[in-house]
């Protein structure tokens, strides 16, 4: 999920510059392993986040606007959905865990869902957080 974000990040910059970012410049630029950049590229455009154009002038680029894709969106996209657990809720504290993991798996939703794509990204490369 981190490296799809930030592969997204990327895309949101160049979103709207007519240019397609090719794998090689989003491994480096986000420093992702090259290797899961391709299966993650694949996630993302099977969930319609992403498109790509094959040949020499190919690349990928972003399906929708950045402040329509959420956090949420790129999660469900790469895991399937925010929490999985093994289901099994048996056993004396089992039922309780169920509620405690359910209400924490609703808090994950609405908080994912609240951050876009294009509050990810910053277009000026000047742009420095510092901790």
């Amino acid at each position: 999920v981190d490296y799809a974000c930030r592969v997204m990040a990327e895309l949101a910059r160049l979103h709207g510059s007519g240019e397609l970012a090719q794998i090689e410049h989003l491994a480096e630029t986000e420093e992702v392993p090259a290797n899961f950049l391709a299966q993650i590229l694949l996630k993302l455009r099977n969930h319609g986040l992403i498109t790509s154009r094959r040949g020499n002038q190919g690349g990928y680029t972003l399906a929708r606007p950045p402040e329509e894709i959420s956090l949420f969106d790129i999660l469900v996209a790469v895991e399937g959905q925010c929490l999985q657990l093994s289901g099994n809720y048996s056993g004396r504290s089992g039922r309780r865990l169920k509620q405690v993991w359910t209400e924490i798996g609703q808090t994950l939703v609405a908080k994912t869902k609240s951050y876009s794509l294009e509050q990810l990204s910053s277009k000026d490369p000047a742009e420095m957080y510092y901790i």
